[in-house]
């Protein structure tokens, strides 16, 4: 392996058209074909799913589903390798492949379906007999009293394996299957009562533990190494002026590191669960990623044979790794179809900024007081920071001599980079007086990260102050009104039938501060990510899980952004929690009315946000 071949070869993992169901194959031919090692690390699934396999069971049949990219190929290769499959069969194209276990002095049959979507017929077409067969005799071995003659090991993207389940003819074996594994899916489940078989969903792994293994395989690959052995003059491949080089170091950089984890740990508490294939695009394309106005036109990706073109002709800040790391060397439609280019634009880095931030990047080299931040944070950095041309496209802007507003529009171009650079660059200590998170539209995401999930997960309460402004903004989304209290939970309901938004009689108040009768609202933990508990006593209860968005969404309106402006789904979201909360309370209070008289509360506000009730009595 040379420099330019490990170069070449690590390309294949960028964001490049390839078709999703040979992915893995092609890399395994790749590396056969060149002998270079691939980027492989132990998934965090393997010896769950290998331990089905030990020859002192073989006692159920094992599926693999979650998202493309997930690693299911990679997972069944494994399986083949340790049981001592041909490995010329498995570097073929066949989607199903079979191999023979023994556990004493039974034989049992292993049926492989490594691509389930390549192998089960088109939609509309009939069943071969000899498929139709083995998916029935799939299903029969799930129920059956007897030990297993036949394993079998499936790989499905979601949804393929309840689809393929309900075009099969139906039968009792088949109805059972498919209510289990739909049951499995739904709920979450790796078993069922009394069928055998374990189902893992690959897109329930954390994204974040996913980031930590890929990158450490990554980094630490051979590849490297020859790189530096080779690095030749400075302006040519892993030289001292190669963007190549300083990527590599930088994605080293702890606090990069800490970072870009972070975002990927803010995807898994948003429901945005990224692949393992996808993050090895954003590696790849993180080091070798080209902006669309430089010279690699077809894949946007730099080959060894640019690097002395590229140092020469002055376009490094178009390989910076801050703009690589969102797609921002790619064209739109071409990083729209990455998903995790899609996941980390939502965060909108760059794209949203503060005074202070955008003062250091305009002003900072001639004011006095931003003079010394400017130097550290953009200036000493001689590969993406202060180039001749940002100098120059600011100068034009400040100056606003251009008509054609030509140079201002390339030089807020400019500025989302340099936003995104200090994103990664700001370091711990200056992160609150900086404002980090204002450089996203999730502000309060290092709020979220440092003082909710990292205190849950340990089992320590959240801060008082930060529970009461979740119940603060929750007091405006139920009530309708500008409560400031933030000390009790007002449970509100309006006159009329309809899904009013403004809701004055007052049903319940629930406090922050645990009662004797069982009443309190806290902030606890589900096993992946925060929830609102609230507890009207006894049974009578109900959990919202506290998403990011949802966290920034209670957030902002605590703060005073109005309730329905800012994000209908959250809005709808807590609306439907509030329904259940109502539900609890109807339950607790169930035969504890008043006879002869119905009582209302109304519900005002005074100038000052706080709560003024005021009882009205009805004699019936």
């Amino acid at each position: 392996m040379t420099a330019e071949q490990w170069i070449n070869f690590l390309r294949q993992y960028g964001p490049i058209p390839t078709k999703d169901s040979l992915y893995d194959e092609n890399l395994r031919r790749l590396a056969r074909r060149t002998g270079i090692q691939q980027i492989l690390f132990k998934h965090p699934f393997e010896e769950r799913v290998l331990r089905n396999f030990d020859s002192v069971r073989l006692d159920r049949s094992v599926i693999l589903t979650g998202t493309a990219g997930d690693g299911k190929t990679f997972l069944c290769g494994r399986v083949w390798a340790h049981l001592g499959g041909d490995e010329r069969d498995w570097s073929g194209q066949q989607p199903y492949l079979a191999t023979t276990m023994r556990s004493g002095d039974r034989t049992v049959t292993l049926h492989v379906l490594r691509d389930l979507s390549g192998w089960v017929p088109l939609q509309g077409m009939e069943w071969p007999p000899s498929k139709l067969a083995l998916m029935r005799k799939f299903c029969d071995s799930l129920f059956g009293q007897e030990p297993l003659q036949d394993m079998f090991l499936i790989a499905a993207n979601d949804g393929q394996l309840t689809e393929t389940l309900r075009r099969l003819p139906s039968s009792e074996s088949v109805l059972r299957a498919r209510e289990a594994v739909e049951e499995m899916l739904v709920n979450d489940h790796d078993s069922y009562d009394g069928c055998r078989l374990a189902l893992y969903n690959l897109s329930r792994g954390s994204s974040a533990e996913l980031f930590d293994l890929a990158l450490s395989a990554f980094l630490e690959h051979p590849g490297w190494q020859v790189c530096a052995a080779e690095a030749r003059a400075p302006d040519q491949l892993f030289g001292a002026e190669c963007p190549i080089r300083r990527n590599y170091e930088l994605l080293s950089d702890p606090l990069l590191r800490k970072r870009l984890r972070a975002l990927l740990e803010l995807c898994d508490q948003n429901g945005l669960h990224v692949p393992v294939r996808q993050i090895l695009i954003l590696l790849a394309n993180s080091v070798l990623g080209l902006g669309p106005q430089s010279l690699a036109k077809q894949d946007y990706l730099m080959r060894a044979s640019d690097i002395s073109t590229i140092v020469a002709g002055g376009t490094r800040p178009q390989a910076s790794i801050y703009n690589n790391i969102f797609g921002g060397n790619l064209p739109e439609a071409r990083r729209s179809r990455a998903v995790i280019f899609d996941y980390l634009e939502r965060f909108q880095i760059g794209r949203e900024t503060s005074n202070r931030i955008d003062n250091i990047l305009i002003f900072g080299e001639s004011h006095e007081l931003l003079r010394e931040r400017f130097e550290r944070l953009v200036a000493a950095d001689r590969f993406y920071g202060e180039d001749p041309s940002f100098a120059a496209a600011r100068q034009g802007y400040v100056e606003g001599a251009d008509e054609t507003n030509t140079h201002a529009d390339r030089f807020l171009a400019q500025l989302v980079a340099q936003r995104r650079a200090l994103f990664f660059k700001i370091p711990d200590a200056e992160a609150d007086e900086l404002k980090l998170w204002e450089l996203s539209v999730f502000r309060y995401g290092g709020e979220y990260l440092d003082e909710v999930l990292q205190r849950v997960r340990t089992g320590a309460h959240v801060r008082r102050g930060i529970l009461g402004r979740i119940v603060r903004g929750m007091n405006r989304i139920f009530t309708g009104m500008m409560l400031s209290s933030e000390h009790e939970l007002y449970l509100a309901s309006s006159a009329s039938l309809s899904h009013t938004r403004v809701s004055r009689f007052l049903e319940e108040r629930i406090s922050t501060k645990p009662k004797h009768t069982g009443e309190h609202i806290d902030i606890g933990y589900n096993g992946r990510s925060p929830e609102l508990c609230v507890s009207l006593g006894g049974p009578y209860s109900a959990s919202l899980r506290l998403t990011l968005t949802r966290y920034e969404y209670l957030s902002r309106v605590a703060e005073g952004a109005m309730p329905t402006s800012f994000s209908k789904e959250c809005f709808e979201d807590l609306m439907a929690f509030k329904s259940l909360l109502m539900q609890e309370l109807q339950k607790r209070n169930a035969g504890h009315e008043r006879q002869g008289e119905v009582s209302f509360t109304i519900l005002e506000v005074d100038t000052s946000g706080s709560a003024k009730d005021k009882q009205i009595g009805v004699l019936l």
